[in-house]
């Protein structure tokens, strides 16, 4: 029986994806419900998984873009016998060459393999950029056209009197290779956003600075317990999102969005954590967190890095989201001005923490400094709202007891 792999349905107004790459070979018998491909939405990436156990035939290659409900593969029920591929082992066209009767481990490609031979080289010395350190016939070429550096014939002469020795300049050749990508799906989706945001909104940053000394003193004072009581560490994410909740109910403008001719304001704060991915930028949302504790939305950020790590974060994770927090501070930055995540119109940056001289009571201090930037919608936020709102989120951090207070 032959039964036909559809591709699924990522969610609503999604009508095409882009298969990014298949798990197995075409040929290969596989198990009910093993992951056949990864296709790419406009948000998300997703795995396509064997419907029966059998012989896949795949109709379709990675990088194509299909529709949804498109057949992709076939399986057929009734083979047996076959072995299933693994996705990393070579074609049997790529086999290991041997040069003058010693045997490389490198694989090279049949046309690499022709003139390796042909040029009469060492598949050793040949650097392999294809996939898996396969050799490929433009890592021939670039040793074949490597200039090769030759010293200079200096004929006898009689020798008259001691002269200084001839320097000669040796001439580097350094690789000049270059690789070209098919951008995903997902990829092309994020820089379209980032370009119409850029284009459709009147989008400012501005910026402060907080002392985390009272936050890091109340966090290694009680990290041990807090894990010990709640199950998840104490972080300094917790700390901004409630600081931010309670803000953002004081200032409802920044927690507000644009729907055509009218602004819509929420009474809940659906707060979005920017997560960063080998496949880009996904932004989970954590929904009502004006009414977790800093335990609940401490488990809720662990819950969705760990999701994000699995590559299991799904449309619904995504969906919504009033207002969002992205800490670039996690890969060092200093500054940088976060760029709208749409139909949002206000976003927080937080930052590396950096110990630097603060003027405190007539006296300079050092202490650990962050620098936080807001970046808001002009056309809904007045500059006195963000700035008061990133004025309020600093007061919170620099007096934690605020937080539980809830004042």
């Amino acid at each position: 029986m032959i039964v036909e792999i559809k591709v699924p349905s990522p969610g609503e107004s999604i009508t095409e994806v882009e298969i990014e790459s298949w798990l197995i070979e075409d040929g290969s018998v596989v198990e009910m419900d093993a992951e056949l491909a990864e296709i790419n939405s406009d948000k998300a990436t997703l795995t396509v998984n064997a419907a029966a156990a059998g012989k896949v035939q795949i109709l379709a290659q990675a990088g194509d873009t299909v529709k949804v409900g498109q057949v992709i593969a076939k399986i057929d029920t009734d083979a047996v016998g076959a072995v299933a591929q693994p996705k990393t082992q070579a074609p049997q066209v790529l086999e290991a060459i041997k040069v003058d009767g010693n045997a490389s481990e490198k694989i090279a490609s049949p046309s690499a393999e022709k003139m390796i031979r042909e040029q009469n080289l060492n598949v050793a010395n040949v650097e392999g950029s294809g996939r898996d350190g396969r050799v490929t016939k433009t890592d021939v070429l670039q040793v074949v056209n490597t200039p090769k550096v030759e010293a200079p014939k200096v004929e006898a002469k009689p020798v008259v009197k001691p002269q200084a020795p001839v320097v000669v300049t040796p001439v580097v050749a350094g690789g000049r290779g270059e690789r070209r990508e098919k951008m995903s799906s997902l990829r092309r989706k994020i820089a379209d956003r980032l370009v119409s945001v850029k284009n459709e909104t009147a989008m400012l940053t501005t910026f402060n600075e907080v002392d985390m000394q009272a936050v890091m003193d109340l966090r290694s004072k009680y990290k041990d317990k807090f894990k010990e009581v709640h199950g998840v560490g104490l972080g300094f994410m917790s700390f901004f999102s409630k600081a931010c909740a309670m803000a953002l109910k004081e200032f409802p403008a920044v927690n507000a969005m644009i729907d055509g001719k009218d602004i819509v304001y929420h009474d809940f704060v659906d707060m979005g954590v920017a997560v960063s991915t080998e496949r880009g930028l996904v932004v989970p949302v954590i929904r009502n967190l004006e009414n977790m504790s800093l335990a609940q939305i401490e488990a809720a950020v662990a819950g969705y890095g760990a999701k994000a790590k699995a590559n299991n974060i799904t449309i619904d994770d995504m969906t919504g989201g009033t207002f969002t927090i992205t800490n670039g501070g996690v890969f060092g930055s200093m500054l940088s001005t976060p760029i709208l995540n749409p139909p949002q119109v206000a976003i927080l940056g937080m930052h590396n923490i950096v110990q630097r001289p603060v003027a405190i009571n007539g006296e300079v201090k050092i202490r650990p400094i962050m620098y936080l930037a807001l970046s808001y919608d002009h056309r809904v936020i007045d500059g006195k709202e963000a700035v008061s709102f990133l004025v309020k989120v600093k007061e919170r951090i620099e007096d934690p007891s605020r937080l539980l207070l809830e004042v």
